[in-house]
């Protein structure tokens, strides 16, 4: 297996771990050290990996930085009654190239998703979801991409790959293998109507922050459909994280982006989750520990997931049908755990990509809706894109 990639964790996270409680989370996890190398993956269901790529950031000035603070605030944090190992298996550092670490975490994330092994991605800028995504090439044909950010990271896809544009390369370079794109969170003042219109005309979804806020819980059918989950820390409020991390007095609280964490670890089909544009600073102590616990609710999901949408057994769901201006709406709710889906039309004569993306994940208010004569907005989108 070619690990080559990757750097130990450093001596002083090490140091740091040795003086913790033998109940803590760094007691527990496999380590990537100088001393005892890359660990055994056997039997391990979730690997942390750092990148510390940050050259493709529309402002880079030539800073280096480090995770050594994450890992500290993250190892000393105790774990929920979970069953999964994890590992930490260090640091992709920077190539010749930002293309050599864009192959690098490719590399590295599409061995670990083979493996039946969920990457938690640690960076450095957000256009290393880019690789991410490229990692799926030889996994799966279609693949969802649920991005938390204030923006929509569309940019012009004719100039070269940056962190506020990666969006528009994975849109348009071959292979096309995006089937959804949704982002969570967004501000509309930081995003341009020409971006809010091709959000449109291609049925991707957004929610708004202030949506958001008002109930997180419609993040959770999002995140149930997703297969890579991208979160951009400038998506956090201000006041929630330090220094150098600061962007806009608005934003998501440190509750809220927990909360999504978790509903991303719950999902059956996250298969890789990262953090991205962290920038440390001086009193860096806050940042690092609202990353800690980000990944501590990840982790948390991940230990509850529920098959629950295998509806070949009449007697683990429940089926509601309702007839919405002459178009017929089944909807599906499991016994196991009471989340909601709705079936979106096979159309056997179009080649189209919903060959397996028959069920999609809602909520009951969609169901109510539906029952209330209101097409619901992410089976609308979704037809479409199948006529497309």
């Amino acid at each position: 297996m070619n690990f080559n990639f990757l750097s130990p964790v450093s001596d002083v996270v090490l140091a740091h771990n040795e003086l913790l409680s033998l109940q803590a989370l760094g007691r527990k996890i496999r380590i990537h050290s100088a001393q005892k190398g890359i660990p055994d993956l056997e039997g391990v269901q979730i690997a942390m990996l750092g990148v510390l790529e940050n050259r493709n950031d529309v402002n880079y000035i030539g800073e280096e930085f480090q995770l050594n603070e994450i890992r500290k605030a993250f190892y000393g944090l105790f774990p929920g009654s979970w069953h999964t190992t994890i590992a930490d298996l260090g640091n992709i550092n920077k190539g010749e190239s930002v293309e050599d670490t864009y192959f690098a975490l490719k590399t590295t994330i599409a061995i670990l998703i083979k493996k039946n092994i969920i990457p938690i991605i640690l960076g450095g800028t957000q256009d290393l979801t880019y690789p991410n995504y490229r990692a799926y090439d030889t996994i799966m044909p279609m693949v969802n991409i649920v991005n938390v950010d204030c923006k929509f990271d569309l940019g012009d896809s004719s100039k070269p790959i940056k962190n506020d544009s990666f969006v528009g390369k994975i849109i348009l370079d071959q292979p096309y293998n995006l089937f959804n794109y949704a982002t969570i969170g967004y501000q509309t003042y930081f995003n341009s109507q020409e971006e809010k219109d091709l959000m449109d005309s291609l049925y991707f979804e957004s929610y708004r922050l202030g949506d958001v806020s008002k109930d997180i819980t419609i993040t959770e059918p999002v995140m149930r459909d997703a297969n890579i989950v991208s979160i951009d820390l400038s998506s956090v409020k201000a006041s929630e994280v330090s220094l150098n991390q600061k962007f806009s007095p608005n934003g998501l609280t440190g509750k809220e982006i927990c909360a999504i964490s978790r509903y991303a670890g719950i999902s059956n089909k996250v298969s890789s989750f990262g953090i991205y544009e962290y920038k440390p600073s001086k009193d860096d102590d806050i940042t690092s520990m609202l990353i800690s616990q980000m990944l501590w609710y990840f982790i948390e999901g991940v230990n509850y997931r529920v098959k629950d949408d295998d509806f070949t057994d009449d007697s683990s769901y429940q089926k509601y049908i309702t007839l919405v201006e002459s178009q017929e709406l089944v909807f599906y709710k499991s016994n196991k755990t009471g989340r909601w889906w709705i079936e979106i039309p096979f159309l056997s004569e179009i080649n189209n990509k919903l060959k397996r993306h028959t069920l999609l994940p809602c909520m009951h208010q969609d169901y109510l809706d539906a029952c209330a004569n209101k097409v619901p907005d992410r089976w609308y989108k979704a037809f479409q894109k199948n006529c497309v």
